[in-house]
């Protein structure tokens, strides 16, 4: 079997997703493989949009006229290139995460998707379902589900 050429890794600017992209970028430098940084998004109001912002801390560019998923994508390539990927690309999509990591993986071509485990443990993903659990069942490729939370 040969390495991966194509790994894809979803974040939506939380220290624990940025922990996936770290694991996603170390593979992708080790094997030569194209890295695309993914967000999911949904449209929000200029309120939502800066707690969001708010949320990200120091990585909140408040780049004029970006979204919180282009501030954790440019965030998240930063981390990508420091981790040693070269061959880095990143999109932005509308839609539930699910949906659109897994569409996006069949897109792209990709042979390994990347998620963090936050919420695998919790009560709320046992009952709904949580984006790492789901994804693994409706991912067109192989999942990686890197182990991101302290265990709180």
């Amino acid at each position: 079997m040969s390495a991966y050429r194509m790994i894809l890794v979803g974040t939506d600017g939380s220290d624990s997703s940025f922990r996936a992209v770290d694991r996603a970028a170390q593979l992708a430098a080790a094997t030569g493989a194209t890295l695309l940084l993914a967000s999911a998004y949904s449209p929000m109001p200029e309120r939502e949009r800066e707690r969001a912002a708010d949320r990200l801390g120091d990585l909140a560019y408040k780049v004029q006229g970006s979204t919180p998923a282009d501030d954790a994508l440019r965030a998240a390539r930063e981390r990508a290139v420091a981790a040693g990927a070269q061959d880095i690309r990143q999109q932005a999509v509308e839609g539930d995460a699910v949906d659109v990591i897994a569409h996006l993986a069949k897109e792209h071509g990709a042979e390994l998707v990347v998620i963090g485990n936050r919420g695998l443990n919790s009560l709320a993903g046992r009952i709904l379902g949580s984006v790492p659990a789901n994804l693994s069942h409706r991912s067109p490729c192989d999942v990686l589900i890197v182990h991101t939370t302290d265990g709180k």
